[in-house]
C-alpha cells in the first residue's frame, strides 16, 4: 500500500486563536481537544487542488499508467458537477479508458473508500485503485465560531491500491444511522436552502454561534452517537474477522479529538501502547484523518510489516464503519 498525505502551508495555531478568543489560553485549548496547531487551506486552494498536489507526490510516471480508477471522497467539493474525480484524472494526465466519482462523506470516508476499492478489484472491474480524501472544511466554518475553528483543518491523502493490497484488507463492518443528520450540518447552500447573502448570526439554546451559511456541530448529541455506536462497530468488526482485541497488533481510529478518542478507548478496554491518539499538529481533518495517521505511523515504525490494524470512522451523517487490515 502507497500512501503519501499533504497539509496546506498556512498554519492556525492556539495562539492565534487565543487572540481572537481571550477566554482561551492556548494551554486550554490544546488541553482540552489535543490540538496545538491546524493546517488551513489558502483561500484560493480547494479540495481538488490539494488532491492533486498529494496525488502528484505519490505517483511515479509508471503509477499513471496502471491506474484504472479513481476514487475521491471529499464533502467540499469544487462544484456541484462535474464530479472532481473526472478532473483530477485530466489533471493527472491519466489514461481516459478508466472509471472514476466522488462519493460524499465525512469522517467515515477512508474506510467506504477502502471497502469500494476492494469490491472494483475483486470484482475484476479494476487492478488498480488511486483513492483520495480531500477536505477543506475550514472554509465552511464561521470566523467567530470558538468551537469547529479549534478542532477541524484542512488535508488530503491519497492510497494506491492492488489486488495485493486487497487481499491485506479484511471484511468491513459498516453503518448508517441518518436520524442524526441535523446534528452536523452546513444548512445552506445545496438545492433544497440555497446560500443566503442575507443569513444572520444568531446563538442557540446552548450558546453556539450559528449562521445557516456555516458548518453547525452538535458536539454533545456526536458525542452520545459515538459512545454508543463505536463499541458495537468495534465488537462486530472482531467478530467478523474470527478474531479479539488481543489478536490486533494496533488501532486507529479517525481523529475526531483528544477527549473522545480517550473516552472510547477505555470503554472498549483497548490498551494504550495500541491505540493511536496524534493530531497535535493537523487537529481533525474529517476522512484525511486515518490515513494520515497511518503514514505516520508506517513511516515511524509503530507499525510494520505483518501487523494487524484495526482502523475505524464514524461521523457525519451519521456513517461508521471499521476493518482489519494486514501491514
Amino acid at each position: 500500500m502507497k500512501i503519501k498525505s499533504y497539509l496546506p502551508d498556512q498554519i492556525l495555531s492556539n495562539d492565534d486563536l487565543a487572540v481572537v478568543f481571550p477566554e482561551w489560553s492556548p494551554r486550554k485549548i490544546e488541553k482540552k481537544i489535543g490540538i496545538k496547531r491546524r493546517h488551513i487551506s489558502a483561500s484560493d486552494e480547494t479540495a481538488l487542488d490539494m488532491a492533486l498536489k498529494v496525488c502528484e507526490t505519490l505517483l511515479t510516471d509508471n503509477d499513471r499508467e496502471i491506474i484504472d480508477f479513481v476514487l475521491l471522497c471529499t464533502q467540499s467539493p469544487d462544484y456541484y458537477l462535474p464530479t472532481s474525480a473526472c478532473m483530477l484524472q485530466d489533471r493527472l494526465r491519466l489514461k481516459t479508458g478508466i472509471g472514476a466519482f466522488d462519493y460524499n462523506l465525512g469522517c467515515s470516508g477512508f474506510i467506504y473508500g477502502l471497502s469500494l476499492a476492494k469490491g472494483l478489484i475483486i470484482s475484476g472491474i479494476a487492478s488498480n485503485v488511486l483513492l483520495v480524501m480531500s477536505e477543506t472544511y475550514t472554509k465552511h466554518i464561521h470566523p467567530l465560531d470558538k468551537g469547529n475553528r479549534s478542532i477541524f483543518g484542512d488535508g488530503a491523502a491519497a492510497v494506491l491500491l492492488n489486488s495485493d493490497d486487497i487481499s491485506k484488507i479484511h471484511n468491513f463492518s459498516l453503518g448508517t444511522d441518518g436520524r442524526g443528520w441535523q446534528n452536523l450540518i452546513i444548512p445552506n447552500g445545496g438545492l433544497r436552502k440555497r446560500f443566503d447573502e442575507n443569513a444572520i448570526d444568531w446563538t442557540d439554546e446552548n450558546g453556539i454561534l450559528r449562521n445557516d451559511n456555516n458548518l453547525y456541530m452538535n458536539g454533545p448529541e456526536i458525542f452520545n452517537f459515538t459512545i454508543e455506536a463505536v463499541p458495537k462497530l468495534i465488537e462486530e468488526v472482531l467478530s467478523k474477522n474470527k478474531c479479539t482485541i488481543d489478536d490486533i497488533d494496533y488501532v486507529i481510529f479517525h481523529q475526531a479529538n483528544q477527549y473522545m478518542l480517550q473516552y472510547l478507548r477505555d470503554l472498549i478496554k483497548i490498551p494504550e501502547d495500541k491505540f493511536y491518539i496524534n493530531m497535535l499538529n493537523t487537529g481533525n481533518t474529517v476522512s484525511v484523518t486515518i490515513p494520515i495517521a497511518l503514514e505516520n505511523c508506517l513511516n515511524g515504525g509503530t507499525i510494520n510489516t505483518g501487523d494487524k490494524v484495526l482502523l475505524a470512522g464514524f461521523g457525519v451523517g451519521y456513517s461508521y464503519g471499521a476493518t482489519i487490515i494486514t501491514v
